[in-house]
């Protein structure tokens, strides 16, 4: 569960966009802003912050298309369409300017809906991710270099196999998400009973892990979009948020080849900066959405 600042639960619904049916949180008043979560993981990555944001600001907290509780679709898992899964969203619930917050792949995502939103999307927290299409396929070669940084992104290959990771796969959903969310962070304890309940929990349901693998195999895809999209810089400023024992300063030099207003932090954090050090990120996020949110 999700609470605000007064630990009252957020509001949840299901809203009808682009095709499909996203579920989402929303609570607080203020500017709105969006928070966009990454995989294997749902809108509950977002827990620690909520409660910060929504004595400021409406946050709107939705499951990304075939995650979470939302619907999963046969088809769609690019992050364009993605994206405007979101932008719909927002229209449908009133909201016609917004802040962007994205992690991993829901910052490639937030990354498109700012690109193909503008007139919307008023600032981007582009927070621990590779761009397709500006170097993130560099990592999945079997490298020194990749190794011996924690970099080599080995499950990107693997998931783009037909059929197989599915059948490998069913029945160890846990054993997978456990591994990969304590693996990518410098504070694997951060990974809670609880998170790992309800992401096992939404992956685990028919169609999880096919969603996933989809988003993963749209990478290709994504590449083309990505490339697209950066012949026309983003104008709203962007904060590149890194953990220095991941993606780190790799962060900031991707946002770059996308926008020309970026700031960017690194912290002392693995990959999950928003689960592994939610005060330190609120600290830097909060003044970023109250002077351009």
């Amino acid at each position: 569960m999700l609470d605000d600042h007064n630990s009252t639960p957020l509001r949840t619904g299901r809203a009808t966009v682009n095709g499909t049916s996203l579920h989402y949180r929303t609570a607080g008043s203020g500017p709105a802003v969006v928070l966009l979560h990454g995989v294997p993981k749902t809108g509950y990555h977002w827990r620690h912050l909520v409660p910060k944001l929504t004595p400021h600001h409406t946050v709107v907290v939705p499951d990304l298309r075939g995650l979470g509780d939302s619907a999963r679709p046969a088809d769609g898992y690019d992050s364009a369409t993605m994206s405007d899964d979101i932008a719909h969203l927002m229209t449908h619930l009133g909201h016609e300017r917004y802040a962007v917050v994205g992690e991993d792949w829901g910052a490639v995502i937030g990354y498109q809906l700012a690109a193909r939103h503008r007139d919307h999307a008023t600032a981007l927290v582009f927070a621990e991710a590779l761009l397709p299409g500006f170097g993130f396929e560099d990592h999945t070669a079997l490298t020194l270099e990749n190794v011996s940084s924690g970099m080599h992104l080995w499950h990107l290959g693997f998931y783009f196999q037909p059929d197989i990771p599915e059948t490998l796969i069913a029945g160890h959903e846990r054993e997978l998400i456990t591994y990969m969310i304590k693996n990518e962070r410098s504070h694997p304890d951060t990974a809670t009973p609880d998170a790992i309940e309800e992401y096992v929990r939404c992956y685990s349901m028919p169609g999880g892990i096919r969603a996933m693998l989809a988003v993963y195999r749209a990478m290709l895809t994504d590449a083309a979009q990505n490339r697209e999209s950066a012949q026309k810089k983003l104008d709203i400023p962007v904060l590149a948020l890194g953990g220095s024992a991941f993606i780190g300063e790799r962060n900031e030099e991707q946002a770059r080849f996308v926008a020309h207003d970026v700031t960017g932090h690194v912290f002392d954090a693995g990959h999950d900066l928003a689960e592994e050090v939610p005060e330190e990120m609120t600290g830097i996020v909060l003044p970023f959405l109250a002077a351009h949110g």
